[in-house]
């Protein structure tokens, strides 16, 4: 009786979810379908993915002053994605022969908010030429909108594919990263073609967001159309290592019969991995989200199953080719994603090293 109840209220409570997550992401165009509805878009963005795959051809243009360039990430985490994307821009930046000054400001994920409000304060009050942010809450948002109606400033929206539906008639400068709806289903056909059905799996959550909707809520759903596997639980976390390993904990307190463990960033399956490594339960499949240097270590451990791996260097590449194009007068398209491949810990330490090589090829020099 009791765990009947449960799981209808499970149900009750993932349906309800997921109709929330269906109302923010229609907020959004999907990049294939942004891509779709807007061809001439398309080509763009398909111009740039060959720039950001083909050699350095520098900028035509000589520039009369260097640009300014302002960056605030929320790259204090265990994920070296940030860190990578900065140095693969400007890697990239002065291959093209690109004059820049840079200012960079790297803060928690969802805590250092005064800290972040101040450094994008700066970057406007300076008359910034790119500022380079991210969009996963509320506040984000309210502060790009301010930015496009009130400065020149151009902004590059880091770690979101997804263009905003009301700001079609005055899109961001660039949306860049890697498509979160891409990387979950490629994480759902894995998990459906390793875990029997009727398995029951619990989720946890980045902190409270876009990215949480995107990754999280849209693999729930994938899982759940016209299948019977079963969400057990999910927990919002603190983006951190440690919150990521407390709710394992709780997440395998209220069921031991877990069949997997679904983690939406990397500081978080790495808490998790924590925990599963505590209570020793190896019979748990838990994956990382990003492939990063500290989740390929994982793998190669035998800490994480399976892992969507972004070609990290990818996004800073394509902001920096985006900014040569801009100096030179050559329009930009509104939105591009970079490449996934699926890493699991059966790959040959061969094949994850010749994607290292392709994903670090600025970040690592």
């Amino acid at each position: 009786m009791y765990k009947a109840s449960l799981f209808s209220l499970l149900a009750l409570a993932s349906a309800v979810s997921q109709a929330h997550t269906t109302q923010v992401l229609n907020g959004y165009w999907q990049y294939d379908s942004y891509l779709e509805q807007h061809p001439a878009q398309k080509q763009l963005t398909d111009a740039l993915t060959d720039a950001v795959r083909d050699y350095p051809v520098p900028v035509s243009l000589t520039q009369s002053k260097p640009i300014s360039i302002s960056v605030v990430y929320p790259g204090q985490q265990v994920s070296d994605y940030w860190s990578r994307n900065i140095k693969a821009f400007e890697t990239r930046l002065e291959k093209l022969g690109i004059r820049y000054s840079i200012n960079q400001v790297f803060t928690r994920p969802n805590v250092d908010v005064r800290q972040q409000s101040l450094s994008l304060l700066e970057a406007i009050q300076n008359n910034t030429d790119y500022l380079i942010f991210t969009l996963d809450t509320t506040r984000h948002r309210k502060f790009i909108e301010h930015v496009m109606s009130s400065t020149d400033t151009k902004l590059i929206l880091q770690n979101i594919t997804t263009p905003v539906r009301a700001w079609d008639n005055h899109q961001p400068f660039l949306y860049v990263g890697f498509d979160h709806l891409h990387g979950a289903r490629l994480l759902e056909e894995y998990y459906k073609s390793t875990v029997k059905k009727d398995s029951r799996y619990s989720v946890l959550y980045f902190s409270e967001g876009y990215v949480s909707y995107a990754r999280g809520d849209t693999f729930i759903e994938e899982m759940s159309h016209h299948d019977s596997y079963k969400l057990s639980s999910s927990f919002y976390t603190e983006a951190t290592r440690e919150s990521g390993y407390k709710t394992a904990l709780q997440a395998l307190s209220s069921d031991k019969d877990l069949s997997f463990i679904y983690a939406c960033s990397t500081d978080v399956a790495l808490g998790a991995a924590d925990a599963l490594k505590e209570l020793n339960r190896t019979d748990i499949l838990l994956n990382g989200w990003g492939g990063g240097t500290a989740e390929l270590d994982a793998i190669a451990n035998g800490d994480l199953d399976v892992t969507v791996m972004r070609m990290n260097d990818d996004t800073g590449i394509a902001m920096a080719e985006a900014i040569k194009w801009d100096i030179e007068g050559k329009q930009v398209p509104v939105v591009y994603s970079g490449d996934f491949e699926l890493v699991t810990k059966q790959d040959s330490p061969i094949k994850i090293e010749k994607l290292k090589q392709r994903a670090f090829r600025y970040s690592d020099l």
